[in-house]
């Protein structure tokens, strides 16, 4: 006979929420794993002693990661979420006939919480991963991906004009605090004017932008800022749209995958700035950990001397691959370390002349000839045709950089390469747009860093409940001879 199911919307007397909830799930399973109770203590002097009970903040926390795992973003769709699911208001500690905290309670903590309080939750997940054996630690990869930031291109501002030092009566600085936004929004006059002529010839070349589009504006973060987000900065990936983004840059284990390091970073700067920092968190978080570090995975984004020679400093293997453009000897010249130049096919010296700084960070020595020399010089036309004389540029730090050349031309460099490809490149395709990573919902550099710290522990924390620790049968065998003897009777043969 056909069924006809009846629903009748009655009050439930006797339920208990653990009963509905089964013990092999995610949230039961993070709930046994993850003890958040040491946050009360280090919260304790953020709160008064008196008036009304604020938001739980291992709430607060479960909260956060909950979103995390569930890839939302918004609070507002995040208490939403967790009101329909049985087993997030279990590991929340709510009842049915609860009330979540409302979303600006969410936005007002996550405001008053520091962040070194976001890092030490990060730390405690690490370290569990470490206890569990899911880190090796002697090989770190590094690599770094834009993350959107809570802030649009069509809310751009133009920066004015630096105002002179404002004074008090007794003749001292005013404080930050007391000067006007306009005044802290901007930029020198001698780059705004030097920025205007660049658009204006931009925009009067037959074809560029502003003759096609001339609508189109032509904005950079030296001209222009965000005043929603002043510290978002306008980036651009090959094959995306420019958009105002923050720089998420990672260390990741090979071992299981276990990012070991994660920060949020000005999005208009090198990834090799960003380098000697992260290094010196990263071992110091490893050291903790009674870990070793002994060799750094990176791409050619992070190469120049200076990373080269700090790393090895720190007792540290670099295999960054070198930039393409760096050749270990210059065809015809020779270098006289005695003197510090270059002796050039003609029979004339290009001594050294200054040091010079990078845009990725490091410094360069420069060598040039006399005006007199190359101007006289029957092979001009052919060493430097365009130029008056000849100009040798190279890195302050060409020991470990040719040091690091060698090492990516050699065997061991190509498999490092490969790992680097098969550990970071992964983790990145996994956090960015499944753990709710696709855009920053907070505002500031502080705020974003928050973000990816929690985005980060919710990655390892799912990579430690899926880890399983398994005996090899050889271990069994061992404990019971009996069955291994009767695996190697005749009976069992036949």
């Amino acid at each position: 006979m056909q069924g006809h199911k009846q629903f009748t919307d009655k009050v439930v007397v006797h339920f208990r929420l653990s009963e509905r909830v089964p013990r092999h799930n995610l949230y039961r399973r993070l709930d046994e794993v993850l003890d958040l109770r040491f946050l009360y203590p280090e919260t304790q002097v953020l709160y008064s002693h008196t008036g009304q009970p604020a938001l739980d903040p291992v709430v607060f926390f479960k909260l956060l990661l909950v979103g995390r795992l569930e890839n939302i973003a918004s609070d507002r769709r995040l208490l939403a979420h967790c009101a329909l699911r049985l087993d997030i208001l279990l590991f929340l500690g709510y009842e049915l006939d609860e009330e979540l905290p409302w979303h600006s309670t969410i936005s007002r903590t996550r405001q008053l919480y520091p962040t070194a309080l976001f890092e030490h939750l990060f730390d405690r997940v690490f370290h569990l991963c470490v206890a569990q054996g899911l880190v090796a630690g002697d090989t770190q990869a590094i690599d770094s991906a834009p993350v959107k930031a809570n802030a649009s291109l069509d809310s751009l501002c133009e920066k004015q004009a630096a105002a002179p030092l404002v004074l008090t009566v007794a003749g001292q600085p005013a404080p930050a605090s007391t000067l006007p936004t306009a005044a802290l929004l901007s930029a020198p006059a001698h780059q705004l004017r030097r920025e205007a002529a660049r658009k204006a010839k931009h925009g009067s070349e037959p074809g560029a932008l502003g003759g096609k589009r001339p609508h189109a504006r032509l904005v950079s973060n030296k001209t222009h800022y965000s005043p929603s987000d002043p510290e978002a900065r306008i980036s651009i990936k090959p094959g995306k749209a420019r958009a105002l983004n923050y720089l998420c840059s990672l260390a990741v284990d090979p071992a299981k995958g276990v990012i070991s390091h994660i920060q949020a970073d000005l999005a208009d700067s090198h990834d090799s700035l960003h380098l000697p920092g992260l290094i010196e968190r990263l071992q110091a978080r490893l050291t903790a950990n009674e870990v070793p570090l002994r060799e750094v995975v990176a791409d050619t984004s992070y190469a120049n001397g200076f990373n080269y020679a700090f790393l090895e400093q720190r007792g540290l293997t670099a295999w960054i691959p070198a930039s393409k453009l760096y050749k270990p000897t210059i065809e015809g010249f020779t270098y006289l370390p005695d003197v510090n130049a270059y002796y050039c096919p003609a029979g004339k010296l290009l001594p050294f002349r200054n040091y010079g700084s990078t845009p990725d960070g490091s410094w360069q020595k420069n060598y040039r000839a006399d005006y007199k020399d190359c101007s006289r010089c029957p092979l001009k036309a052919r060493c430097v045709p365009k130029t008056a004389q000849r100009k040798i540029t190279r890195t302050a730090f060409d020991a470990p950089y040719l040091r690091a050349w060698q090492r990516q031309h050699s065997r061991q460099g190509q498999h490092m390469r490969r790992v680097r490809q098969g550990t970071v490149e992964p983790a990145l395709g996994q956090l960015l747009p499944h753990y709710g990573l696709r855009r920053v919902g907070t505002k500031g550099q502080a705020g974003a860093h928050k973000t990816m710290l929690l985005a980060a522990a919710a990655y390892n924390l799912r990579k430690l409940l899926k880890h399983r620790v398994t005996q090899p049968r050889s271990m069994a065998l061992v404990l019971q001879p009996d069955l291994l003897s009767a695996f190697s009777s005749p009976f069992w043969l036949a």
